[in-house]
C-alpha cells in the first residue's frame, strides 16, 4: 500500500471536511489536495486555498489537455483534480490527502492504483438530513438532490469502491482518532 497518497470519500454532508480539517494539522508533511471546480465559491472560500474555481470553458481546457488526474461532474458542476498540483506536492516529499467522490475515486485509482481509500459514512440518512439543513447554504432541492445523490455514492462505494478503511462519523473525536491512525501508518 502506498502511503504517500489518501483519499477520503463520502456523501456530501458526512464530515469528511470537518474530519480533515481537524485531523490534518497534525500531520505537516501532508498536504491536502485542491480540486478545480466549476461550482460557485461559497461565503469565505478562497480561490487557490479552498478550490480552483473554474469556468466551464477554463475546466473544459482542461479536460481537453489532459491535466486532470480525474474529473467528474457532480450536482450540476465539474470537479477536477489537477494533475500539476499532485506531482509537485510528491516531489517536494509531501504525502497529499484528497477528498473526492466515490465515482472520481475510480478513475483516480486508474493512475494511481495503490493510493489509500478511507470511506466517511455518517451514521444514518437522518443525520445526513439534518447536517445538511444544519449547513443553512442550500436550497430544499439542493438538499433533496445531494439525499438522493448520498444514497447511491454511499452503496455505490461500498459495493464497487476500493476502500481499505471506513469511518462512521457518529462521533468527532472518535472518527478524527481513526482518522489520525490511519494517517499514522507509514
Amino acid at each position: 500500500m502506498n502511503n504517500k497518497l489518501f483519499v477520503m470519500s463520502a456523501a456530501s454532508g458526512a464530515g469528511k471536511t470537518t474530519l480533515k480539517d481537524l485531523v490534518i494539522k497534525d500531520f505537516p508533511d501532508i498536504k491536502y489536495s485542491i480540486s478545480a471546480t466549476t461550482r460557485a465559491p461559497r461565503e469565505g472560500e478562497v480561490d487557490g486555498i479552498h478550490y480552483f474555481f473554474k469556468t466551464k470553458e477554463e475546466f473544459q481546457k482542461m479536460i481537453a489537455e489532459d491535466a486532470l488526474v480525474e474529473w467528474n461532474e457532480v450536482h450540476g458542476n465539474f470537479y477536477g483534480t489537477p494533475k500539476s498540483f499532485v506531482e509537485k506536492t510528491l516531489a517536494e516529499g509531501n504525502r497529499v490527502i484528497f477528498d473526492l467522490d466515490v465515482f472520481g475515486k475510480v478513475n483516480f485509482d486508474k493512475v494511481y492504483p495503490d493510493a489509500t481509500g478511507i470511506l466517511i459514512l455518517p451514521p444514518n440518512t437522518e443525520e445526513l438530513e439534518r447536517r445538511l439543513r444544519g449547513r443553512g447554504t442550500d436550497s430544499e432541492e439542493v438538499i433533496q438532490l445531494r439525499l438522493k445523490n448520498a444514497i447511491k455514492e454511499m452503496e455505490f462505494a461500498q459495493n464497487k469502491g476500493k476502500y481499505e478503511y471506513t469511518i462512521i462519523n457518529d462521533d468527532l473525536q472518535k472518527a478524527a482518532a481513526e482518522l489520525r491512525a490511519i494517517l499514522s501508518m507509514k
